[in-house]
């Protein structure tokens, strides 16, 4: 999605589960409006977290107009997501990506092995990273949008608003820098967010964790962790905003939850 609407709106990292929210992303051009929904990826829940990122993946599909299952090369087309949708009502494109890694000879077979698993889906390949190919991937979705007045103004890229990204880009950060299960036991909330007439922004926002020994890796050996985290985030943040950014983190304890009603609807994975 990143690469179609042109800007970063989804974070990125090699990890699974990644993406934990639905979020939209506007194309536009001179005389179309494409909205692309990007959700989690389907999993089987173990958390109430789960069941709330699975609602939000069962929404998407069933309002979609085309679908557009993102795989790489070598993954197995019998345990795709694909296997649990049935009777889907709309034109499915199965999307091989990271091309640029792999001989021709290995796409063709790879491109075969979902042809056979999905007859009835078109199969694309292409590489998001460098955008080859991408340009067709969007004409399809052109062909295959119905005609409609469009859902958002011409400059609109999301309907997500600028706190949010920031979350995202905190959590982005955490994925990368931390191991194991911290990154995955963390929400981020701004509880504020001030844009400075001096053209620096400041913001306070606190990470979530749900154990004590959480919070203790996360702000690590005389907080030399945290402050890592910080100048990482703060980067990727001014990029998003364009300006110079003030960055202030906490960690807090909100213990198990993932699966707690309260915390999920206050951090936006359960409807109110």
């Amino acid at each position: 999605m990143n690469r179609l609407v042109g800007e970063r709106l989804s974070a990125m990292s090699p990890k699974a589960q990644t993406t934990r929210h639905r979020i939209l992303g506007i194309f536009n051009d001179d005389d179309t409006q494409i909205v692309l929904s990007d959700t989690p990826g389907i999993i089987d829940p173990a958390y109430l977290l789960h069941e709330g990122m699975m609602d939000a993946v069962n929404r998407s599909v069933s309002d979609a107009d085309a679908l557009v299952c993102l795989v790489e090369i070598g993954e197995n087309p019998e345990e795709s997501p694909l296997k649990r949708m049935e009777n889907l009502r709309c034109p499915v494109l199965v999307v091989l990506n990271k091309c640029d890694q792999h001989q021709q000879e290995r796409l063709d077979s790879e491109a075969e092995r979902w042809k056979s698993a999905f007859p009835s889906a078109e199969v694309m390949v292409l590489s998001a990273l460098n955008g080859y190919r991408t340009d067709l991937l969007l004409a399809r979705l052109h062909e295959l949008m119905p005609e409609h007045p469009p859902y958002f103004d011409k400059d609109e890229l999301t309907d997500r608003p600028v706190r949010f990204f920031v979350c995202e880009a905190i959590r982005e950060k955490m994925l990368l820098l931390y191991k194991k299960e911290v990154p995955y036991s963390v929400e981020v909330v701004v509880e504020e967010y001030k844009e400075g007439k001096d053209g620096i922004d400041r913001i306070m926002a606190t990470i979530f964790c749900e154990r004590e020994s959480q919070k203790q890796i996360i702000i690590g050996r005389g907080g030399e962790a945290i402050k890592r985290l910080g100048i990482e985030a703060r980067g990727a943040i001014e990029q998003l905003v364009e300006r110079q950014v003030h960055l202030a983190l906490s960690v807090k304890v909100r213990k198990d939850w993932r699966s707690d009603p309260l915390a999920l609807k206050r951090f936006g994975y359960l409807e109110k």
